[in-house]
């Protein structure tokens, strides 16, 4: 995140550099085609003009005008609930001795007066001490709740009442086209930026490299940068709709796209923040086991008899798994009907299903397919 932050600063100030001396010719041109592009609006009453001193009557005067839209109201109504989230990483020892492992920061939002705040995982995981600034910039002592490795969530209790906090709207009913209202502090440093785009598309599932997919994220094109994360995203009625997380660069080939932000939905958000409200984490289904994931060039390398699954390589002792009759050496399928393969990761199966629930799964062991009944365990 910190190389990726240097990066994109370095490229924003070149292009501020190379564009200064152009906009300076082409501002007066540019000011008044915007205006006449800009939507229509809601323009309230503009102050009385005022003659400039020592002016003649009819000469050129400036008027105020305070335009008001719905990206505006809505900006105005969660915008004091938006906070930015600052940690400081751990120490680094190296043979020259301890080095300051510096901040890393990223952005959150207020869930209650008494000071929870709503943020990713990635924003604050391997973080020591942490904070967070309001939007009017007074800086609060924080602490970490808990947070949630696979929705990429945690939620943070802030010192002291506070200002405002944020509704969170019904993501279920999101559908492409929607504006949408990006807040947060790119950079760590533009705290409170607002930008604006529309639902792209909805139900996206993107590879997170680690052995599973964040499902269900809402893509949009609204700009979101490094120092976003943990930010809302907003709909027109001022609501929460979204927490934004993550961004593409680059896609397939290493073409360079713009536009691909992606935001956890708000229903999703909300379960995950009581749980870790109530109990300082969120449980999941576990089968106890240690495994492998088999893909086709694997399979093909050890001639595995199938394409796809996870190879068992040790079953706790005592677990419900071992008790089931699951063996290492014994290779998954499918869990609960459902086929392990490359866009059904095992863990997204398995946390499809709840904890102490029972499921079917299918097995193979060495020439024999095998189907077993297991209940599975709560781990947090």
């Amino acid at each position: 995140m910190m190389n990726a932050r240097r990066i994109l600063y370095g490229v924003f100030v070149a292009l501020v550099a190379v564009g200064a001396a152009l906009l300076g010719a082409l501002g007066g041109g540019l000011a008044v085609y915007a205006a006449l592009r800009t939507p229509a609006a809601e323009v309230l009453p503009a102050a009385a003009a005022t003659p400039l001193a020592g002016q003649p009557a009819g000469a050129l005067q400036v008027e105020s005008t305070q335009i008001e839209t719905a990206i505006t109201r809505a900006v105005d109504a969660v915008g004091p609930a938006v906070v930015t989230v600052v940690g400081k990483a751990p120490d680094q020892a190296t043979i020259f001795g301890w080095v300051s492992g510096g901040t890393v920061s990223g952005s959150g939002v207020i869930l209650s007066a008494d000071g929870y705040v709503l943020t990713n995982h990635h924003v604050v995981e391997n973080t020591e001490q942490l904070s967070i600034v309001l939007a009017d910039g007074e800086e609060r002592a924080a602490r970490l709740v808990g947070s949630d490795v696979f929705s990429d969530l945690a939620v943070l209790k802030a010192e002291g009442e506070m200002p405002a906090v944020a509704v969170l709207g019904n993501s279920d009913g999101l559908r492409p086209g929607e504006t949408v209202i990006a807040i947060g502090s790119p950079l760590g440093d533009f705290k409170n930026t607002v930008t604006s785009g529309v639902i792209s598309a909805t139900g996206r599932s993107l590879d997170t490299g680690q052995g599973y997919l964040m499902e269900g994220l809402l893509q949009t094109d609204a700009a979101i940068n490094t120092g976003n994360s943990g930010g809302p995203l907003v709909n027109l009625a001022g609501e929460v709709i979204g927490i934004n997380t993550l961004i593409l660069r680059t896609g397939g080939g290493g073409n360079i796209v713009e536009g691909l932000g992606f935001s956890i939905p708000s229903n999703m958000a909300q379960a995950v923040a009581s749980q870790i409200v109530q109990t300082g984490a969120v449980a999941r289904p576990t089968l106890s086991i240690r495994y492998q994931p088999i893909t086709p060039d694997l399979a093909r390398r050890y001639n595995l008899p199938v394409q796809w699954g996870v190879y068992v390589s040790q079953v706790r002792s005592g677990s419900a798994a071992a008790a089931a009759g699951i063996q290492s050496g014994d290779i998954l399928t499918h869990i609960g009907g459902t086929a392990i393969d490359g866009s059904h990761p095992f863990v997204n199966v398995l946390y499809s299903f709840a904890p102490e629930q029972t499921v079917e799964v299918r097995l193979v062991r060495g020439q024999e397919t095998l189907s077993v009944q297991v209940v599975l365990e709560k781990e947090y």
